[in-house]
């Protein structure tokens, strides 16, 4: 689930997903315009490998348990390294 298995592809792990949620944090954003910002990367690229907001929190939950975001005020931004 975190990491690729044989049952989870690489784009589906929730390791690259919330390193995809890094990349779209240029600047800080509600979680809604990062979940728009995602699904529209995701729809640029050749392959459908469409995820659900379900799976979007959970890459989400990961960033934050490991302190790669934080969640203030409605607005979600990185964390400095």
């Amino acid at each position: 689930m975190i990491l690729p298995t044989k049952h989870i592809r690489p784009e589906r792990a929730l390791l690259t997903i919330g390193a995809e949620v890094l990349g779209c944090l240029r600047e800080p954003m509600t979680v809604s315009r990062v979940w728009d910002e995602l699904r529209k990367r995701r729809g640029e690229t050749s392959e459908p490998s469409a995820i659900t907001y379900d799976w979007f929190i959970l890459a989400l939950d990961l960033l934050f348990i490991v302190k790669a975001v934080d969640f203030d005020s409605g607005v979600l931004r990185k964390t400095a390294p």
